[in-house]
């Protein structure tokens, strides 16, 4: 199943994403007679989100089919975040060696180079990334997210399945200069508002055959800047979600930015994309806000 957030009436509304478009869950409960959450974070917390797979797997899908009519057109959908407010994002540095050169850095190999982020980044689907006054280089990260589904501590690799809700698109901006004066400096440099784009669709893990055959790709005024597979991470998926369970408790809704294949430095005027096989393209334009003093 695919879900996503959208703009209605002046409200953000969770959707179920079909081939005919996009069918909010107000409007499922209306005439399916069900009575789901209307807010994506609110049906991962209470389990509805498990229990809407089920049923979409078990005959939901057909039901919704036959409401295409109603279905609102793909091309008349303005994306919000898919929420904002998780309690945790573990972001991942360096996750693909190419990335790690182009910091001049060695890729972390003992261990994940986890950083947090704040949920004051969050930005959604066409809204503008800002380059920040402090910042005189800025970049940014198309990425793989994995959205856990659970409260869950202490996970094992061959069990990390059952703690994901599903995945998403991301793109992660850094103040890469604030960033190489000090490495201390890297959380202020990544939390910067606007510095998180999520969305625009939740696909359930259900929906992927092979997680590690999935193609990132950070695109930059359409053209792609780099590009690689997630079987080619440092740590794998299964392995981010074990080692963060054994950190800290993650909760349902808590995100991990698992890497980037390579950070492209962005500009005033500039339209970034994250590209990941099977998912829909998230994009976001770029100003700068030294531009408007």
């Amino acid at each position: 199943m695919r879900l996503a957030t959208i703009k209605l009436n002046e409200t953000e509304i969770a959707s179920v994403v079909t081939a005919a478009g996009v069918l909010p869950v107000s409007q499922i409960n209306q005439k399916l007679g069900k009575s789901w959450s209307t807010d994506i974070l609110e049906l991962i917390k209470t389990n509805q989100l498990a229990e809407m797979t089920t049923w979409y797997k078990c005959g939901g899908e057909s039901q919704l089919a036959a409401l295409a009519e109603e279905a609102i057109p793909l091309d008349e959908i303005q994306y919000a975040p898919l929420y904002r407010h998780p309690s945790k994002i573990w972001g991942i540095g360096l996750n693909y060696v190419d990335h790690a050169g182009d910091l001049a850095e060695k890729a972390p190999t003992l261990a994940p180079a986890s950083f947090a982020k704040f949920d004051t980044t969050i930005i959604g689907p066409g809204d503008t990334i800002q380059i920040p006054l402090q910042s005189e280089k800025t970049t940014a990260e198309a990425e793989l997210a994995i959205i856990f589904g659970t409260t869950c501590k202490d996970v094992e690799e061959k069990d990390w399945l059952r703690a994901v809700a599903g995945f998403t698109t991301i793109i992660d901006m850094t103040a890469e200069d604030i960033l190489r004066i000090n490495p201390r400096y890297l959380t202020r440099s990544k939390n910067f508002d606007t510095f998180l784009s999520f969305g625009p669709v939740l696909v359930t893990p259900d929906e992927i055959a092979d997680i590690t055959g999935l193609q990132v790709a950070t695109v930059s005024n359409g053209s792609i800047y780099a590009q690689n597979v997630v079987a080619n991470m440092t740590f794998p998926p299964d392995y981010l979600v074990s080692f963060h369970s054994k950190v800290a408790t993650m909760l349902p809704g808590d995100i991990i930015l698992t890497g980037t294949p390579r950070a492209v430095h962005i500009q005033h005027g500039d339209v970034v994309e994250c590209r990941i096989d099977g998912f829909e393209t998230l994009v976001n334009p770029v100003v700068d806000l030294k531009t408007r003093k």
